[in-house]
């Protein structure tokens, strides 16, 4: 009797326990079930991206780089080699302050294993190369009147020369016509540039049959092929011109005509070269035209000869809803002189601003002069010359 009422409790206990366990499943099953209204975690807003971008480019030109045999003679060392970069020392701290910076290499470098000459058929030291590159040169014009002069193995040497070097676009003359197709595409900062070179022809060398490649010449047809292959791919195309008339400030009709020609077909810049001179900057539309950029140094007489141009100008680039705006601002042309003592050594290409009278006599009035002519056909040309606090800002 005893055992079965213990009996009993346990069971009723046992019972009681399993209607607790339930009864509380039951409870928390509902409450999963009712909809939930939980206090949201604060989270960091989405960055909203800015639907303007802004990239900016600058550039800067000069002329013709025209080695007389004064002019290399005065780079010979002690060994042998050559070293050119004291010519250039003056102009340095301006041209490394730019992202893109141009020059024409008037004359071939095809090397002293060639044998180095002088006017009429030029042939200069690779190390001419080596300086411009140290001074911050990048973008090379190598089509000229004088490509030709020492013929084909001058120009694989030159380009094997150029090919090797890093950094560095060239232009207007080739080893094939598989290098000549090769790109001649850039990119800085965001902006995309084609660069392309020509010249009116080669001092009546001819330039062998099936071998067109080693100079471009130009040619209407031609120009505007290569300018339809790249408009549509970048943001700024730059034309090198070798053209015009030796000696003479104003451009010619030949030069006015080309100029519009490569206008219409969309070309930003056209970068002039040739006459030895300077000639105006203008614009025909957006298009900036510096119809001569004179010679950067040169054994040349004749003050004319010994003044050159450093052009410059910005690039700016604005995309916003899928929409890209290109605008050239800030054009200016600064002027160098070309200094060397009697004997024709001690070259230095100097900026206006550094010149003394013992340097160059009456080098205030000359500027003047030149400014009239710089900007005599576009009074929207910045002219005159930098100070020592623009050289350390730009």
């Amino acid at each position: 009797m005893k055992k079965r009422k213990i009996r009993t409790i346990w069971i009723v206990a046992f019972l009681v326990l399993l209607l607790g366990t339930l009864s509380v499943y039951f409870v928390e099953s509902f409450r999963t079930t009712e909809p939930q209204n939980p206090t949201p975690t604060p989270t960091e807003p989405t960055p909203v991206e800015d639907p303007r971008k802004e990239y900016d480019v600058s550039l800067v030109m000069v002329g013709d780089a025209l080695y007389h045999s004064g002019v290399y003679k005065d780079g010979l060392q002690s060994d042998g080699t050559y070293n050119f970069d004291s010519q250039l020392a003056d102009v340095t701290p301006i041209i490394k302050n730019y992202d893109l910076a141009y020059y024409n290499q008037e004359t071939i470098l095809g090397g002293t294993e060639l044998g180095l000459s002088n006017y009429p058929r030029f042939n200069s030291p690779q190390e001419v190369g080596d300086a411009f590159l140290k001074t911050g040169f990048n973008l090379v014009s190598l089509a000229t009147n004088h490509t030709m002069d020492r013929g084909e193995t001058a120009i694989l040497n030159s380009v094997s020369y150029w090919r090797e070097k890093e950094n560095v676009m060239t232009a207007g003359s080739y080893d094939s016509f598989e290098d000549r197709a090769r790109s001649h595409i850039g990119e800085k900062n965001g902006i995309t540039y084609a660069f392309l070179s020509y010249t009116y022809g080669t001092n009546g060398i001819p330039v062998p049959n099936g071998k067109e490649y080693l100079v471009n010449l130009f040619d209407k047809e031609t120009v505007q092929k290569d300018i339809e292959e790249v408009r549509d791919k970048v943001d700024i195309v730059m034309v090198a011109m070798h053209w015009g008339v030796e000696y003479t400030h104003t451009p010619t009709k030949e030069q006015r005509d080309q100029a519009q020609f490569l206008a219409d077909l969309g070309v930003d810049i056209i970068i002039g070269s040739h006459p030895h001179v300077i000639e105006p900057i203008e614009h025909i539309g957006k298009t900036v035209v510096i119809y001569s950029l004179g010679n950067f140094i040169s054994g040349q007489d004749g003050l004319m000869k010994r003044i050159g141009l450093l052009a410059s100008l910005d690039i700016h680039k604005v995309v916003e809803n899928d929409t890209t705006t290109i605008s050239i601002d800030n054009v200016r042309g600064d002027l160098l002189y070309t200094y060397h003592n009697g004997g024709y050594r001690k070259f230095r290409v100097i900026p206006f601003y550094k010149l003394t009278n013992d340097l160059l006599p009456n080098y205030k009035s000359i500027q003047e002069e030149y400014e009239a002519i710089l900007n005599k056909n576009d009074d929207t040309i910045k002219v005159g010359t930098r100070t020592l606090e623009e050289e350390a800002s730009v």
